[in-house]
């Protein structure tokens, strides 16, 4: 199969640059298109009592956010087609943008080692939501 648009779901962390060169492995024989997907935190879901004191922490959240994401893009090597900064549940943001840019190929990371974290990981809602195929990148501690 030949996919045509990879999503990669990155988390402000080093290793969403090995997430990221594995697209480009991928999508560059075949000049398929990258775009980038994260979550941002919304503060005040933490901090709803503090909140006067964090009226500018959104958009510093947001801010640091999208220079992830612009340091993520210069270091690609290959053109990225979106990035988008998403609030609350991954997989449903996953979900509508794979249906609504034609999405064929997730690409997320998986931290958990044993099975039983494996089959209770946050990447199982990806798998299970997508609807397109998805390929877990072990990131294990180098």
């Amino acid at each position: 199969m030949t996919y045509t648009h990879l999503l990669v779901a990155v988390a402000p962390t080093p290793e969403s640059r090995k997430l990221v060169s594995k697209a480009v492995a991928i999508a560059q024989p075949i000049n398929a298109r990258i775009s980038l997907i994260t979550t941002s935190t919304d503060p005040e879901m933490y901090n709803q009592f503090a909140a006067p004191m964090l009226e500018n922490l959104r958009e510093l959240v947001q801010e640091e956010t999208r220079q992830f994401l612009t340091d993520l893009v210069a270091h690609a090597n290959y053109p990225i087609a979106h990035t988008t900064i998403a609030c609350g549940e991954l997989s449903e943001h996953i979900k509508d943008f794979c249906q609504k840019r034609q999405v064929d190929l997730v690409i997320c990371g998986n931290h958990n080692q044993s099975f039983f974290s494996r089959a209770t990981c946050a990447a199982k809602s990806v798998v299970v939501n997508s609807g397109v195929d998805v390929l877990l990148v072990t990131l294990e501690n180098e």
